[in-house]
């Protein structure tokens, strides 16, 4: 068990710094936005207070911490994706290969375009947004960024 958690940390850690590392590049390289994770964090404490559709978010008063909130859900779910990943395919920590990670990482995109997207008003996989198109791709890009770097994590934990 102390082995499926550590795997889970790293991995899902190293593999969402990967993903934050990316949008980096895409912000100097492309001109993107970088992620709010203030915005996120104001979205948790409203969602563990029970509401979850806040298509006002932005405009939402702020909450304490929720830059560190944000954060911390972030790579709180990029490690639960890692162990999702670890319990539906258990012999990959010992033998990492390309498929597992990478469909985890295209199937996370459907979390963001089925959960985050409506729950902050931007519809369904961003189709109330001015250019919807522009999110997706970005979605897409950056979350096969995910599933390669959870692959590169197995491969850097293999034999251990």
């Amino acid at each position: 068990m102390l082995d499926f958690l550590i795997r889970s940390v790293v991995i899902g850690a190293f593999a969402t710094a990967a993903l934050d590392v990316w949008n980096v590049i895409m912000n100097r390289v492309g001109g993107f936005p970088l992620p709010n994770w203030s915005v996120v964090g104001r979205w948790v404490a409203s969602a563990a207070g029970g509401k979850f559709y806040r298509p006002d978010i932005g405009t939402a008063p702020p909450v304490a911490n929720e830059n560190a909130l944000g954060w911390a859900f972030h790579f709180a779910v990029g490690i639960f994706f890692a162990a999702v990943m670890l319990t539906i395919w258990p012999a990959w920590a010992k033998n990492p290969t390309f498929w597992p990670p990478m469909i985890v990482g295209w199937v996370t995109i459907l979390c963001g375009w089925l959960i985050m997207a409506p729950a902050l008003g931007g519809g369904i996989a961003h189709a109330n947004k001015p250019d919807p198109m522009t999110p997706r791709l970005l979605n897409i890009a950056g979350h096969t960024v995910f599933g390669l770097a959870l692959w590169i994590g197995g491969l850097a934990l293999r034999g251990l």
